[in-house]
């Protein structure tokens, strides 16, 4: 339990974001669908996006799945997709994070 407040993995030893870089690095295709989904439902007219909600039509979309696809990522997705896309930063909700 205490691991998952500090954001470390005890089976790893690695952070949540450590894990989400290395995750990022061997799956660039993740963020360029996410990217290109979120675009597309900001062009239909959508004013808020989940990226959650963005994770499950991804994870139906591909055939087998994204392996290592973490819940614990879309919010370093979101954050990554506001640092590309600026305008979008009222599209997504932010928390305010605990861990690095």
């Amino acid at each position: 339990m205490l691991t998952a407040v500090l954001g470390t993995n005890r089976a790893s030893g690695h952070t949540i974001t450590e894990q989400f870089h290395a995750f990022d690095a061997h799956n660039p295709h993740v963020y360029r669908a996410l990217e290109r989904m979120a675009a597309r439902r900001l062009a239909a007219g959508a004013t808020r996006v989940s990226l959650k909600d963005l994770f499950e039509e991804l994870r139906r979309q591909l055939p087998y799945g994204v392996a290592g696809l973490n819940n614990n990522f879309t919010v370093l997705y979101a954050r990554r997709l506001i640092d590309d896309h600026p305008l979008w930063a009222s599209v997504f909700e932010l928390r305010r994070r605990r861990a690095a």
